[in-house]
């Protein structure tokens, strides 16, 4: 791999961080707590076209979760994105399917309701979870119907639009080199 190749990849990564972290603060309002939307939790698809993202997500929902000020936020939240993209990028490497796009965009809201969940119970309530399931509970099953709202509304429709679309099947041809 060349240094041009290199430097989009780092490009790309760097400008999918910004437009994640940009989105979550801009939709503060529906993008924090224990019923969110977040919104920029569409572009965790993007790794199921561009692995090189993977890096981007995560740095994006560091940079998104340092205005919550809660350490656990930071850091298992961030995770969460992390671990989700990997998996997305994962099943983008078994071929552009249906199964595998729904797959794809699972992922985050599978990560995002279990820790997330846990998260909002432990570091906003301050409870011990195995003390109070019911909470915990209730906080992954909001976190995640908000996921799968966005996962499924806008992301899964990213998935199937943006290919169709001939510059951008060029950019991702010409990123993923």
């Amino acid at each position: 791999m060349n240094i041009n190749r290199k430097t989009l990849k780092m490009a790309v990564a760097a400008v999918t961080a910004g437009a994640y972290a940009a989105l979550t603060v801009a939709l503060a309002p529906i993008s924090y707590g224990a019923v969110q939307f977040r919104v920029s939790e569409a572009l965790t698809v993007l790794p199921f076209l561009m692995p090189c993202t993977v890096w981007g997500l995560w740095a994006g929902c560091v940079l998104a979760n340092l205005f919550t000020g809660n350490l656990f936020d930071i850091v298992f939240g961030s995770l969460a994105t992390l671990l989700a993209a990997l998996c997305t990028a994962y099943f983008g490497r078994r071929g552009n399917t249906v199964k595998n796009r729904l797959l794809g965009c699972l992922m985050p809201v599978l990560f995002n309701a279990v820790i997330i969940g846990a998260v909002i119970t432990r570091g906003y309530k301050g409870l011990v979870i195995r003390e109070h399931p019911g909470v915990y509970g209730f906080n992954a099953l909001t976190v995640g119907l908000g996921e799968a709202g966005v996962l499924y509304l806008i992301g899964y429709t990213l998935l199937r639009q943006l290919p169709k679309i001939r510059r951008f099947r060029a950019f991702v041809d010409r990123v993923n080199i």
